[in-house]
């Protein structure tokens, strides 16, 4: 690779970023700008445009427009930028592949940062995209010299390489199914002690063979190992199924889907942009090519025979990680969707985390899923939360630690880690509640989390299931490795908000000051069930909300939603002068009810609150249930254990 284009250092610094994109040689070569920590995949590429479509052509101009405030509609393609720079946690939040076709269709061929989130990272690597950590590249590279990109397929992990020489992740897809391919990685080493998630994927991971006699199941994984795990259930939503059929199309044509009835796809991003509440600027910008998105999904379930859930199908409607949860994934599985959100499964004693639409295509046709062996944070909860502290206020709390924040626990650009919850202090949530902790995992940088064997899991297990799975729950060694094991008493948690701009800049409410509150959304897979509601409906209970407080609630699922009918809440809320919606995920990414209007200020339940993620400028709180619902009260950010001592009745 040769420099012929330019270099653009993504810099916190306004003037600094403005000059770049004026044309000016504002950075000097060897220069080290302060850059922006958790550049994210809504910043590269907006929800918005993500309905357009999914190709370099469409994407390119839309690559980065607004970040900052500052740049403009196509500004980096036409600047001429060839190497894109950034700081720690490159590619936070979605799993969006586009935002790596995005850079492409930018004219960007090569990203340098400080470190990688790890979705974005293998869709850069499954989708041919170079990077590096090594900024001296950069210096060579502005110094005129030709960085080979081999030297940068070189400094991969063994799979990665061996994807990057094969030409992408699909290629390598049509070599395995040839049976030409052998484990890289010793299929008979003993047993060792291991964590919840090494025991799940040694008892998956691919041992020999090819599409016809591949068997699976190894003595033991330790982090950082590469394997091929054999994966349960697969999923996408409207947003992604489109892409990924299209490359499915043009990888393996008309062969079968592995083991369809393993498959789901879901219409629940887009179902609720045509709601009577959600501004028409939003509707024009994104409606039709939403519906056209969503088409081709339709079609390409018809086409391979697979389930689909949505309003009017004959699945049920709802949120595709609620229903995961409601219907799908079970103890030990692998579970894996389109949707950076999928760790909400790990509730259940799964291992669920988000792909790209290359990974789901690969896993579409070989029913396997590319597994980097996670270091493992066990986290052990006791404590009381005393009927007020919720699982948002710990998930907050946790990914806001500097350990995580700051990713501590990575050694190499490729680390990945997880959190593994246990504890007695989980005994006193419900399967709901905790599974809200796993889902906001990825916010803190993580791959998932897991919740160990617990009360709660057996209790939903046997009340929603009409199972008793405890032989399938997997327990973690006594004796098993942890990169850390942190011990959390819920009496010195305080409630917790995350302040705009990213999920992890927690704060506790104490400490927050005086926020003027304007718009209140209780929604989302984060958000948005059952317990959810009841929870914002305690506080509300006997009260009104302030003037010019907009409320928007929308249950999680059908299921949610019917429950949410028969205990009256929906009805409650609505009396309340609340914006009461039908199952769908539109409010957290700006799809539906809750869109904040100009110089509103945000307070809600979803899980990530990046700039302009919600659909529209201005500041986003997120917070639990009981303190948007107190927020909406009094319309300012609120502990609602105050709201008895203020008289606000």
């Amino acid at each position: 690779m040769k420099l012929t284009g330019r270099v653009l250092h993504l810099t916190d610094d306004p003037a600094l970023l403005q000059a770049q994109l004026r044309g000016d040689d504002a950075v000097a070569v060897g220069a080290r700008p302060a850059l922006a920590y958790g550049v994210n995949t809504d910043a590269m590429i907006s929800g918005s445009a993500c309905t357009l479509g999914y190709t370099p052509a469409i994407l390119g101009p839309y690559f980065l427009q607004d970040f900052k405030d500052i740049v403009p509609h196509d500004a980096v393609r036409q600047g001429g930028f060839q190497v894109a720079v950034g700081g720690d946690a490159y590619g936070s939040g979605s799993s969006r592949e586009v935002a790596v076709v995005a850079h492409q269709g930018a004219g960007i061929e090569l990203v340098v940062a400080h470190s990688f989130q790890r979705i974005f990272q293998e869709n850069m690597v499954y989708g041919g995209m170079p990077f590096s950590t090594d900024f001296g590249v950069v210096d060579r590279l502005t110094a005129g010299e030709d960085v080979p990109r081999t030297e940068l397929f070189d400094a991969l992990p063994p799979f990665f390489r061996q994807v990057a020489y094969a030409g992408g992740l699909l290629e390598y897809a049509k070599q395995w199914l040839s049976g030409s391919l052998c484990p890289w990685y010793d299929v008979d080493l003993p047993p060792r002690p291991m964590t919840v998630v090494e025991k799940i994927v040694a008892s998956r991971a691919w041992r020999a063979g090819g599409e016809v006699d591949a068997t699976f199941g190894i003595g033991c994984v330790q982090p950082g190992d590469q394997v091929l795990c054999r994966s349960g259930f697969r999923g996408m939503h409207e947003y992604t199924a489109g892409m990924c059929m299209a490359l499915y199309d043009d990888a393996f044509g008309e062969d079968p889907v592995y083991e369809p009835d393993q498959i789901a796809a879901f219409e629940d991003h887009f179902v609720l942009i045509d709601q009577p509440s959600v501004p028409a600027a939003v509707k024009d910008a994104r409606l039709e090519p939403a519906r056209r998105l969503a088409a081709e999904m339709l079609d390409a379930c018809q086409k391979h025979g697979l389930r689909l859930h949505g309003p009017g199908r004959a699945l049920p409607a709802g949120v595709c990680h609620r229903l995961v949860v409601e219907q799908y994934a079970s103890p030990g599985d692998i579970v894996v969707l389109t949707d950076s959100h999928s760790p909400t499964a790990g509730v259940l004693n799964a291992f669920a985390f988000g792909v790209g639409s290359t990974a789901m295509t690969f896993a579409l046709r070989t029913g396997l899923i590319p597994v980097t062996v996670p270091k493992t944070v066990r986290v052990l909860v006791r404590g009381d939360a005393h009927g007020v502290l919720s699982p948002k206020d710990l998930a907050l709390h946790l990914i806001g630690d500097p350990y995580f924040r700051e990713e501590q626990w990575r050694t190499s650009p490729t680390d990945t880690c997880v959190i593994q919850l246990g504890g007695p202090g989980l005994d006193q949530w419900n399967v709901d509640e905790l599974s809200v902790i796993t889902n906001m995992t990825v916010e803190g940088g993580l791959m998932t989390g897991v919740v160990e064997p617990c009360q709660p899991l057996a209790d939903f297990l046997l009340e929603r299931r009409g199972q008793d799975m405890a032989d399938r729950m997997v327990r973690p060694d006594p004796d098993a490795r942890y990169e850390r094991i942190i011990e959390i008493n819920l009496d010195e948690v305080p409630l917790t908000v995350a302040t705009p701009g990213d999920s992890r800049n927690r704060m506790a409410l104490c400490d927050v000051g005086s926020v003027a509150i304007h718009n209140v959304v209780i929604a989302s897979c984060t958000g948005g069930s059952i317990s959810d509601l009841r929870a914002a409906a305690a506080v509300l209970r006997g009260r009104r909300l302030a003037q010019g407080v907009r409320l928007t609630v929308t249950p999680s699922s059908l299921a949610v939603a019917q429950a949410a009918a028969a205990q009256g809440l929906l009805e409650f809320f609505a009396g309340l002068g609340a914006v009461v919606s039908p199952p769908g995920c539109g409010s957290c990414i700006g799809n539906g009810p809750g869109v904040p209007l100009p110089g509103e200020t945000t307070a809600s339940t979803t899980n990530r609150n990046f700039d302009r993620r919600m659909g529209a400028a201005g500041p986003v709180y997120l917070v639990s249930p009981a303190v948007a619902a107190a927020s909406a009260v009094t319309g300012r950010l609120t502990d609602p254990r105050t709201l008895a001592k203020t008289g606000l009745e």
